[in-house]
């Protein structure tokens, strides 16, 4: 089954005017000023869903939804806006069941217009049960991602609220069936020759998940600190948003540019605090100075040259094709700044960009770091479609060869 890259498009864009849509049934009844951030479609494995809500609490809504798609969908509010929220709803009302009420309120009205935006963009049927309330930590807010046992990933559509001029977040879930997802999908396609074969996209997700733990060892084999692979996923998004997925946070790391089959620009980037940690286990000595020394980049600069590696010939390996990298550069800035340049040049040639995300963690100290990829889209197509589904098997073995 293929899906072309406009239907994606089409589909993302169905979601973020949905989004849209509840964010100004929410201003019209509270007078709160919200604008939806950032919209993508994400293929990722079942125990990765909401993984980016953990340490927080939640309250939120849920709705399952039947027709033309099937699943569920989720409105969440981090817990200390509930209040602010609620109080504008009704006010003296921000605690207790009336707090619960007026959430249920705001939940079923913005969900509404939500799913009946899809209805009417697909001409067809989707019916929503009424809302539950939920509160809870982290991911287990969101529903059970749906089940099938020849499919392990899931897309998740996922929209991020944010209130203007606070420091608060709302967001949005969708979590549709599988296979009714794909069809409808598929049946929307308008071009054969910019189609992305799903299940071969879903390969090169299990590729790049192998290719993380492989990195993950790498980074423990040369610093001793044990290291684990946590979250593997293909994001699809307007290229525009692509700056907006790695956020206003400080980042240390590399950046190279790969051609080949595809071309692109591949990010390997650490938090400061991260930076340090790894990179003075790597350190023979002590260094000389305070906070992030010339010493510490040098340090960072291998391992990033080292994981990049890694990942690029994974890919050629796989793909069975020629990639090349350029010497890694630091970079040590903001994230959408380190981004930006980056999306603007893959911005030349195609409107909405694939996001391949790893991320590594450790226990043992503060240490984190985030791998992301911007390929071709036309490339990465082409070098899908050439793929041999057959070989998921043996990829594994491959790319163990290589890290």
């Amino acid at each position: 089954m293929k899906v072309d890259i406009q239907s994606l498009g089409t589909f993302n864009q169905l979601a973020h005017e949905g989004a849209k849509q509840a964010t100004q049934s929410l201003a019209q009844m509270t007078g709160i000023d919200a604008v939806v951030d950032v919209t993508k479609i994400t293929l990722l494995n079942r125990e990765d869903v909401g993984e980016e809500l953990e340490g927080q609490d939640f309250v939120g809504v849920q709705f399952d939804f039947q027709g033309a798609l099937e699943g569920d969908t989720v409105l969440v509010f981090e817990s200390d806006s509930v209040g602010p929220i609620t109080e504008a709803l009704i006010p003296g009302g921000a605690d207790g069941e009336m707090a619960k009420s007026g959430v249920k309120e705001i939940g079923n009205i913005m969900m509404s217009g939500f799913i009946d935006g899809w209805a009417d963009y697909l001409e067809a049927t989707i019916d929503h049960s009424p809302p539950t309330y939920i509160e809870a930590e982290g991911a287990e807010i969101l529903p059970e991602a749906p089940q099938l046992d020849e499919q392990p990933q899931v897309f998740v559509f996922k929209s991020q609220i944010e209130w203007v001029g606070e420091s608060v977040n709302f967001y949005i879930y969708m979590l549709p069936e599988y296979d009714p997802l794909a069809e409808l999908m598929a049946g929307h396609a308008e071009s054969e020759t910019d189609a992305i074969p799903i299940d071969k996209l879903s390969v090169f997700n299990e590729m790049t998940t192998s290719g993380t733990e492989k990195a993950a060892q790498n980074v423990e084999m040369m610093t001793g600190i044990p290291t684990e692979a946590e979250v593997t996923q293909i994001s699809f998004a307007p290229i525009e948003d692509v700056p907006k997925q790695v956020g206003n946070d400080t980042y240390v790391g590399t950046v190279v540019e790969f051609t080949g089959a595809p071309s692109g620009y591949l990010m390997v980037l650490f938090d400061e605090v991260s930076a340090q940690n790894v990179a003075e286990a790597l350190m023979p000595t002590e260094p000389e100075g305070e906070g992030l020394t010339e010493q510490h980049k040098a340090a960072i600069e291998e391992l990033g040259n080292i994981m990049t590696s890694g990942f690029v010939d994974g890919w050629a390996n796989v793909l069975q094709t020629s990639v090349d990298h350029t010497p890694p550069r630091l970079v040590h800035d903001m994230g959408q700044a380190i981004v930006d340049p980056l999306a603007a040049q893959v911005g030349q040639h195609q409107e909405h960009s694939f996001i391949i995300e790893s991320e590594m963690r450790t226990d043992e100290i503060e240490f984190s770091s985030e791998i992301h990829a911007l390929p071709n889209e036309k490339e990465l197509r082409q070098a899908l479609d050439e793929l041999e589904v057959e070989r998921a098997d043996e990829t594994d073995a491959d790319v163990e060869q290589i890290f």
